[in-house]
């Protein structure tokens, strides 16, 4: 029994002794045996209600609890009434039977939905463990988050995730908030800088004073969003839960029907009332919806544990049940369909120079830079120079460097910096990021980066398309050289570049706007800044690793691991909820039409309508269980 709770252990317990009871008293009953003797009726019914209470007290109770607040039209009303109709017939087994195998079908639901939520809980571990506070002493004690209060001094060492929104007090170097800006670079913040709670430090160590406590954070609030957020229904259960809530009052009218006009038209209404009151609940178990109010949102509940367990948050049956029908997928560039960091992808030399010479000194000036350009040039060369050789470096915040290099005076910056400098530079448009190298404030080369698109990127655009969605497009700020190239590189056939967040709002609604009848259209980017075109967006596909958790407010799906494969896997998991639930609902009106015509032809029992109810709901269940193990 691991891995059940404490309730399910409890419901599992109850289940087996009732079972116990009931074998024991059917085996009694066959062989006239030391229990039902011929004592009379009440003393066989005082035995047969022992098993009954022990399965079936808490729906006994539910029920009388619907009715004193008017809310008795429910599956425990129409089994409370079939089942004490039965005994009041003298049908003592069936009525057992009902109750027995009905919370056996209760348990395997809440099986399948315990198992479905423990898997969704597992991907938010965004929390962080513990946080640094430094004392009056300057010791440093190591706390709960939750413990955190206004004005405390908390150490961040390189590395770890800030615990709570603040402001640096100490030190200076970058984080990464890359869910916070979409920046793919990191952050450079110093004192009195404001930095929230989920980012990463750096490499430096530095101090933060806490301006809220942790249940006001930043990471908190996500946490309390995913864990409280009442997951949107699909239209399929939509449909199920109106159906349910009429169907149940219309069938417990006709089987009060059933069991009164029948008797009164006969003219012997006393000899014929036992008999069409069996029937009558008969008819009721039969027709109990639980079956489908059950199994069709467990099917979906599996979907949803399905895609935590490859990795995808889903936040609602809804967004589940729209990915099977996805037209069009839209997608940011930078963070999503690429890496984020920063390559060199070509180097310029001029006035006589190679390309080694134009590399070797960039990366002699960006050497003692943590910034991502400056590793990448530095990673770039092979052969560096010696650090004694380099001195006087001074760095221009987002601008660039400049240092002295054997004697000269090497600068390695963007447009800006060389403007400031009085360093002239041709007019020309790059495909990547430049980096300008000048030798005595005159030009000699320069050094192209660029974001490199993501290793299976590509495999998953084709897998998406191979996936029945018929567009996929790419949206970025970034100029037509850039976009142009990645999009060349992953097989996009559609882009547009250079859009501010408002852009690419009115480019989604454009797209909505020609889609096919009932097909759907997904956003999917990787940060905060994309939230107005994620919620505009059919379905918003956040990117949610390490740092980028707040997009998960935006989102309505999100990737925790930021693997673009897992789409198509979503996809096939949507389709084979949505075809379970399907399979659900026919096999269940099917098996109950069935035996509810061989009731009225007087050929089906109690224990029919027992199949007909309670093995249907867990033939059912049983099918939407299928799900907790597919993975697409």
């Amino acid at each position: 029994m691991n891995g059940l709770s404490k309730g399910q252990k409890k419901d599992i317990i109850r289940i087996v002794i009732s079972l116990i009871l009931f074998a024991v008293l059917i085996f009694d009953s066959k062989y006239n045996g030391w229990f039902l003797t011929n004592e009379g009726s009440w003393h066989m019914l005082l035995l047969w209600l022992v098993p009954y209470f022990i399965v079936g007290y808490d729906v006994v109770i539910n029920c009388f609890r619907g009715i004193i607040h008017g809310q008795m039209f429910d599956e425990t009303f129409l089994m409370t009434l079939a089942t004490v109709g039965a005994f009041g017939c003298g049908e003592f087994e069936e009525a057992v039977a009902v109750m027995l195998f009905y919370q056996t079908g209760e348990f395997f639901q809440s099986y399948a939905v315990g198992k479905s939520r423990n898997a969704i809980q597992e991907l938010m571990s965004i929390a962080p463990d513990y946080a640094n506070r430094e004392m009056e002493n300057g010791s440093i004690e190591v706390i709960d988050p939750d413990d955190i209060e206004i004005g405390d001094i908390l150490v961040i060492k390189p590395g770890e995730r800030i615990p709570i929104d603040g402001n640096v007090i100490e030190g200076e170097g970058l984080i990464n908030t890359a869910a916070l800006t979409g920046e793919s670079m990191p952050l450079s913040v110093a004192v009195g800088d404001a930095v929230i709670s989920g980012c990463i430090n750096g490499d430096s160590l530095i101090k933060v004073q806490a301006d809220r406590l942790y249940d006001d954070s930043t990471v908190s609030q996500i946490l309390e969003m995913v864990e409280n957020a009442a997951a949107k229904k699909s239209k399929t259960e939509n449909f199920i839960t109106r159906f349910a809530r009429y169907y149940t009052p219309i069938v417990v009218c006709g089987a009060v029907l059933l069991a009164f006009i029948p008797p009164l038209i006969s003219g012997n209404f006393m000899a014929e009332l036992g008999k069409w009151v069996l029937r009558a609940c008969t008819f009721l178990v039969i027709s109990c919806p639980c079956a489908l109010v059950i199994s069709v949102p467990l099917a979906f509940f599996g979907g949803i544990g399905s895609a935590s367990r490859i990795g995808v948050l889903v936040k609602g049956s809804n967004y589940l049940e729209m990915m099977a029908y996805l037209d069009t997928l839209v997608s940011d560039k930078t963070g999503t369909l690429t890496e984020g960091s920063f390559k060199v992808t070509r180097i310029e030399a001029l006035d006589g120079y190679n390309t080694e010479d134009i590399l070797r000194f960039a990366a002699a000036v960006e050497a003692g830079s943590t910034h991502p350009i400056a590793m990448a040039i530095c990673e770039a060369c092979a052969d560096p120079l010696s650090e004694r050789f380099v001195k006087n470096v001074r760095n221009y915040s987002g601008k660039g460097v400049t240092a002295t290099v054997k004697r000269s005076e090497i600068t390695a910056g963007n447009r800006t910096l060389f403007k400031e400098l009085g360093i002239s530079l041709p007019s020309e448009n790059n495909k990547g990021t430049a980096v300008y190298i000048a030798k005595d404030r005159k030009l000699i080369g320069k050094i192209e980066l660029a974001d490199t698109p993501k290793p299976e990127a590509k495999q998953a655009i084709s897998d998406i398309l191979n996936e029945n969605v018929k567009h996929v497009v790419m949206l970025t700020g970034d100029s037509m050289a850039s976009a142009s190239a990645v999009a060349d590189e992953l097989g996009i056939t559609e882009f547009r570049y250079q859009l501010l967040p408002q852009d690419k709002v009115s480019a989604v609604e454009e797209l909505i706007k020609v889609l096919p009848e009932g097909r759907r259209l997904a956003f999917i980017g990787d940060g905060i800044n994309d939230a107005p075109v994620l919620t505009r967006a059919d379905i918003g596909i956040a990117m949610g690793s390490l740092g980028s958790d707040a997009a998960i407010e935006a989102a309505d799906i999100v990737i925790m691991d930021d693997d673009l494969s897992k789409l198509p896997a979503l996809m096939r998991i949507a389709r084979k909820t949505i075809g379970i639930s399907k399979a659900n609902i026919v096999f269940a009106l099917a098996i109950k039409v069935a035996c509810l015509i061989l009731r009225a032809v007087g050929i089906a029992n109690m224990w029919v309508a027992v199949f007909a109810d309670v093995g249907v709901a867990m033939i059912c269940i049983l099918n939407s269980m299928r799900m907790l193990k597919y993975k697409g």
